[in-house]
C-alpha cells in the first residue's frame, strides 16, 4: 500500500525503526510527534545525536561509557579496587551504581556468548578481563550477568579460563529472576542480590 506521507516522514520513520522495540507505527507516530514539535526541540535532539559519537567513547580499562579515556568509576580513587563486578553492558553498570551499595569496580563485556547471533569469546572484552584478574590486584570476582541461558554460558567460561589460584569467584544471588535483566530490577532487589552473593 502506498503512503501518502512526505518523504522525509517515511525516510525518518524508517530510521527509526532500526531502534529495537521500535515498529512501524510508533516509528510514525513518533515523526509526526517531533514534526509538530518547535524547531528548536527538534535542533536539539538532532545536536544530541550527531554528538554521541563525538563525545562518548569506552573507557579504556572497564568498557563502559565514558566522555574521558577512564570512566568516572576508573578515577575515583576512593572505589575498591579488589573487587570486580563483571556485567553484560554499561546499563548494568548504571544500575547498580543506583543501589549505592557497591563500591567496587566494574568490566563490562560487550555482550555474553550467543553462537547463533555470531557472538564468540573474541567478540567480547573476555581478555582484558583475564589480564586484569591476573593483576594480582582483584581478590574478589563477582560475576554479574543476567540469569538467562546465555549469560550463564558465558559465566561458566569466565570461571573455566580464568588464571588459576586468584580471585574468589562470586555470583549475584539468585533474587533475579530468571530471564530477566538486571538493567530493569529495582535497586533494593539488586542492593539484596549484591549483599547475597554466593561462591561460584
Amino acid at each position: 500500500m502506498r503512503s501518502i506521507l512526505p518523504a522525509a516522514v517515511r525516510n525518518l520513520s524508517q530510521e527509526l525503526m532500526r531502534l529495537p522495540g521500535i515498529g512501524p507505527k510508533s516509528a510514525r507516530r513518533l515523526s509526526i510527534y517531533l514534526l509538530r514539535q518547535p524547531r528548536s526541540t527538534v535542533a536539539s535532539l538532532g545536536d544530541s545525536l550527531k554528538n554521541l559519537h563525538a563525545r562518548v567513547r569506552t573507557c579504556r580499562t572497564c568498557f563502559t561509557l565514558a566522555e574521558e579515556e577512564e570512566c568516572i568509576v576508573c578515577r575515583d580513587e576512593s572505589r575498591e579496587r579488589h573487587l570486580l563486578c563483571v556485567v553484560e553492558s554499561p546499563l548494568d553498570v548504571e544500575a547498580l551504581e543506583r543501589t549505592e551499595s557497591y563500591r567496587g569496580m566494574y568490566h563490562v563485556l560487550g555482550g555474553v556468548l550467543s553462537p547463533l547471533e555470531g557472538v564468540g569469546p573474541e567478540q567480547l572484552s573476555l581478555q582484558s578481563l583475564f589480564e586484569r584478574v591476573g593483576g594480582g590486584e582483584v581478590s574478589e570476582l563477582i560475576i554479574a550477568l543476567n540469569p538467562t541461558l546465555e549469560g550463564e554460558a558465558t559465566a561458566r567460561h569466565i570461571v573455566r579460563h580464568l588464571p588459576p589460584g586468584g580471585a574468589t569467584i562470586t555470583r549475584l544471588a539468585r533474587g533475579l529472576p530468571t530471564g530477566g535483566d538486571i538493567e530493569f530490577a529495582d535497586a533494593v532487589t539488586l542492593s539484596a542480590a549484591l549483599e547475597g552473593r554466593k561462591k561460584f
